[in-house]
């Protein structure tokens, strides 16, 4: 069944909906949440505006919303000062799994790409799991798989020793 999707910033009216699309966002990669975990993002994202959460809400054939949100993207921008741009960082993507393969993620990634014209951003890069295979067979045909590899340096105390 075709769908048309509406994407939009969420709405602080739609914690709930946000919520329950974050909590199987945090499932999917097996990654302990709480309350307030959630409450953190959630202030990110309208309090401090430092994430930018877009979500995807089905529309009839008059463009009126016709449910709550059913997929969310949380986007930041960051600089490149190695090519002295900015650039778009997408940190999350989560589509309600009963929706998958309904086009909410092409339409997710359709506004990703005209914010990043609009923004003069010069990419909008992620990660994902590599076994994340169904994700990344849809990443592949809209964006360029990259030779990079990540590191994660977990900050900690170090205890120096006098060279004496």
């Amino acid at each position: 069944m075709s769908r048309t999707w509406k994407i939009r910033g969420v709405d602080i009216s739609e914690y709930d909906a946000w919520t329950k699309l974050f909590r199987g966002y945090c499932d999917f990669y097996q990654w302990p949440t709480s309350d307030e975990h959630q409450l953190q993002i959630w202030s990110w994202i309208h309090d401090e505006k430092i994430v930018e959460a877009l979500v995807a809400v089905e529309v009839d054939d008059s463009g009126f919303e016709v449910d709550v949100p059913r997929a969310l993207a949380h986007l930041r921008e960051w600089i490149r000062p190695l090519r002295g741009v900015r650039s778009g960082y997408l940190d999350d993507l989560f589509v309600d799994p009963e929706l998958r393969g309904s086009g909410a993620i092409d339409a997710l990634f359709a506004k990703m790409n005209m914010m990043a014209l609009e923004r003069r951003w010069d990419v909008i890069r992620w990660t994902t799991a590599d076994n994340n295979y169904r994700a990344r067979g849809t990443y592949d045909k809209v964006a360029l798989r990259t030779s990079w590899i990540t590191y994660d340096m977990t900050p900690k105390h170090l205890e120096f020793i006098d060279p004496k």
